[in-house]
């Protein structure tokens, strides 16, 4: 990393830009930002640093003197901030490029990708290392339990890093992986998502390609054998690629061999490990981790050791308490694929269970018609099911709005309970009369969906 410096965040409360902020301050660099929504933990976590924030977005925001300002991802032309650093021409860039630049030139990057896993499966391998005693740099798109926070940008040789293909900024189109300078890639699947910037898978694997093309040869890619969205990249990856899966034509084997309420078993190609996960979901991720830890040099050894040490993510199948034997779980899982695989795992760990899936339809593709059908076939994992209303239904395009009472509908023609509620109110006061003792309750959501699991805790 070059000499001191002093980096202003627009957008700074971000996981990403809030994380990687205080990592900038923890290695000596003078750092401030601005957001519109400054509140705890974030706010709390980035002043605790020695971060100057300040809320909103105001032009006398930008500290005279600033070395570089960073622009979040979720900012946009009209912001006040910006169109004065446009102004001024003062020197600005992206998280990404940032990182390209200031941390990651000459590491060893591992670079974790795929539309599903990424969070799980980086937090397993940054773990791995570090508990190798490799100290390895990492961001994390997430809060992993093993450390005390999501990123790290001491002076090691290894820096792994979740690599998001959505687009980098309102000034760089390209997905956000392009500039993290890969030797190892990892790229648990491929499916459609980020529907407001992407009209289909193909232009998603057109990302991923690209992204392999800069894979040098003396590196290595690991990909899902299992999907043919994954096996389609192989053909233009210049580098050595392997892949793991539990097909037969996979390079690397996947085979579970004890799936317990606690932990799960498997075996890759012969070799043993156990992870203190549930669910074939899971152990893929654990599987495409200790692939990228033998090439990092890590033994099998090192491996077993570190991976039944591993804590989880918060928000990834996350306890937050018992009601009158009501377990209240939190996940972060919008995508039908990540509902379905939880809910599988789920069953895995509480058999016997009734399981209840609240679900609260907020993301770019989960408000949206494009996966209707997927998401009734993951509905149907649960016993019961409880739909929010569409979150900001104004910012779906004309024709493309899901439709929540055909979800439910669906579902309950397939035996399943099922309901649409408005609000948080009416979900807590329809499961209230259903819901028994020995129930798991799990909470599908990529934002607050308005502290509902505490209110499910003091209402049930």
């Amino acid at each position: 990393m070059s000499g001191k410096k002093h980096f202003h965040f627009i957008g700074i409360c971000g996981t990403a830009m809030g994380s990687a902020a205080a990592a900038l301050r923890e290695v000596g660099h003078t750092v401030s930002g601005s957001d519109q929504k400054v509140y705890p933990p974030m706010s709390t976590m980035l002043e605790k640093c020695g971060i100057t924030l300040m809320e909103g977005y105001q032009p006398e925001n930008l500290p005279p003197g600033a070395d570089c300002i960073v622009v979040g991802n979720a900012i946009s032309r009209g912001n006040a901030e910006v169109e004065a650093v446009l102004e001024r021409r003062l020197p600005y860039t992206s998280l990404a490029e940032l990182l390209r630049h200031e941390v990651l030139q000459g590491r060893r990057n591992f670079v974790v990708t795929g539309t599903h896993g990424k969070t799980t499966t980086t937090a397993i391998l940054a773990w791995l290392l570090e508990h190798a005693g490799k100290a390895p740099g990492y961001l994390i798109g997430g809060v992993p339990d093993n450390f005390t926070v999501g990123a790290r940008f001491n002076p090691s040789e290894f820096f792994v890093i979740e690599g998001d293909e959505y687009d980098t900024a309102f000034f760089d189109k390209r997905s956000k992986f392009i500039h993290y300078l890969p030797e190892c890639v990892i790229v648990n699947n491929l499916e459609m998502d980020h529907a407001d910037i992407f009209e289909s898978v193909k232009e998603i694997q057109r990302e991923f390609n690209r992204m392999l093309r800069l894979v040098p040869r003396s590196g290595r890619v690991f990909l899902n054998g299992d999907e043919e969205n994954c096996r389609s990249l192989i053909k233009e990856c210049p580098a050595p690629v392997s892949t793991v899966g539990t097909g037969a034509e996979c390079e690397i084997k996947i085979k579970i061999t004890d799936a317990a309420p606690e932990h799960t078993g498997f075996n890759l190609n012969g070799d043993e490990f156990c992870v203190p996960m549930i669910g074939e979901f899971n152990v893929r991720n654990a599987a495409m981790a200790v692939c990228a830890a033998r090439h990092a040099g890590l033994s099998a050894r090192q491996i077993r050791a570190g991976l039944l040490s591993f804590k989880g993510v918060r928000r990834r199948q996350t306890e937050r308490g018992t009601v009158h034997g009501i377990r209240i779980m939190d996940d972060f899982g919008h995508h039908p694929t990540a509902i379905r695989e939880t809910l599988r795992g789920l069953r895995q760990k509480y058999r016997g269970a009734r399981l209840w899936a609240l679900f609260e339809p907020r993301s770019n593709t989960s408000r949206r018609n494009l996966l209707q059908d997927e998401l009734i076939a993951a509905l149907k994992e649960a016993d019961g099911s409880i739909i929010a209303a569409v979150n900001a239904p104004e910012k779906v395009p004309k024709g493309q709005l899901l439709d929540v009472e055909a979800v439910t509908e669906a579902v309950r023609a397939a035996g399943r309970e099922a309901f649409h509620e408005a609000n948080v109110d009416a979900i807590i006061a329809r499961l209230k009369p259903l819901a028994k003792d020995g129930d798991v309750v799990i909470v599908f959501s990529n934002g607050g969906f308005e502290g509902i699991h505490q209110k499910l805790l003091e209402r049930l």
